[in-house]
């Protein structure tokens, strides 16, 4: 099998990006205290290069989700890896999310998260695919919208791989 990846967003446009999207979420929490839940894997090279650009006071913790295993498409459930360690009731909460498709891991970990009564519940996401969404999820904060191509880069994987990549990339197998 041959693994082609096209570059999508570059490097440098991720970095403009994020630097004005810190900028319009602190501003949307009022400068208040934020507690920021990653979700892992995908979402920690977002999470980390955002909170560095905050000013204001920021807890970081995760939570790992799964829904595609080592596939390119969702298996159809999601399943809690990792909880979240830190109690969120009357704060301030940014899910931080590398890319919503179908908006099913979305609707699941804000769902549960609304249980626990925090104060407010918003969501930061990388990358946006409207045309896949089957759940009535909307991010607060869009990075890109992007075409339904796989992607891959800047947290963003295929079976474990392409992570570490700067930029974001459409990823083709030929077999």
């Amino acid at each position: 099998m041959k693994e082609t990846i096209t570059a999508l967003i570059s490097e440098e446009e991720i970095k403009k990006r994020i630097s004005k999207l810190a900028d319009e979420i602190e501003k949307s929490f009022n400068y208040e205290p934020l507690t920021v839940i990653c979700v892992l894997k995908g979402g920690v090279v977002l999470a980390i290069d955002l909170i560095r650009h905050m000013k204001k006071s920021v807890e970081l913790d995760f939570v790992e989700l799964s829904s595609y295993g080592d596939s390119m498409e969702s298996v159809g459930k999601v399943t809690v890896k990792k909880d979240i360690s830190v109690p969120i009731k009357g704060k301030n909460v940014l899910i931080v999310e590398d890319i919503i498709d179908s908006g099913r891991t979305m609707d699941f970990l804000v769902n549960r998260l609304k249980r626990e009564m925090p104060k407010s519940v918003k969501i930061c996401t990388l990358l946006n695919k409207e045309q896949q969404r089957k759940f009535d999820i909307k991010a607060d904060f869009i990075g890109f919208d992007i075409p339904d191509k796989f992607v891959v880069g800047y947290g963003l994987d295929y079976a474990q791989k392409y992570r570490n990549l700067p930029y974001i990339g459409t990823l083709s197998i030929e077999k």
